[in-house]
């Protein structure tokens, strides 16, 4: 047999086992709970902080781990300014340590939350988003107690790009605060997927 032909289907497997076991329906979709002290999330990547200063903006945040009410959680806190053309500070990950995440089997992301009573977005990358400022984003506002937030996929509209969202290749997942001057106070205490 073509040994090209045989390692076509153990990729494809080994891609599904592996999402299976991080994102699956049975674990619910959890991307993250930040149990792990290391700061990786469920899927084997890391959290990253991204401001505006990556383009000459002034905006300024921290991301840190931190137990609030008996739950830990990732916390963003900060300053957005608009000065420079900026406007962002943002917790990032990458879905997929290889590359991309198929979410097709699920309806859309689930965060637990809490924060300043402000709005945020949540923005989603795919193999479509080729330049830093194209995503697919949907908004929510962060109570100043713990709340379930649910963003189905279908509320995620395209910044700066036309085709729609493909939920068969996400590769980037990022919790921010953009476009207006504010302070930024959000902890997440899980995140993932919802059937």
């Amino acid at each position: 047999m073509h040994t090209g032909a045989m390692r076509a289907p153990a990729r494809i497997l080994a891609m599904t086992s592996l999402f299976a076991a991080t994102a699956g329906a049975d674990a619910g979709g959890l991307i993250d709970d930040f149990a792990d002290a290391d700061g990786r999330s469920r899927l084997g990547t890391s959290w990253r902080l991204v401001t505006d200063q990556v383009m000459g903006g002034v905006s300024r945040a921290s991301m840190q781990p931190r137990e609030l009410d008996g739950r830990r959680a990732l916390c963003l806190q900060g300053d957005v300014s608009l000065a420079n053309n900026g406007g962002f500070v943002q917790m990032s990950l990458d879905l997929s340590p290889t590359g991309q995440l198929d979410a097709s089997p699920f309806t859309g992301i689930r965060l637990v939350a809490r924060g300043n009573g402000e709005a945020y977005n949540v923005h989603l990358k795919t193999a479509a988003t080729t330049m830093p400022w194209q995503s697919y984003r949907a908004d929510f506002v962060a109570a100043d107690t713990w709340t379930e937030i649910r963003l189905p996929f279908t509320s995620f509209t395209p910044h700066r790009l036309v085709p729609a969202l493909d939920t068969t290749r996400l590769k980037r997942l990022g919790i921010v605060a953009i476009g207006r001057v504010m302070h930024a106070e959000l902890c997440v205490a899980e995140i993932g997927f919802y059937p």
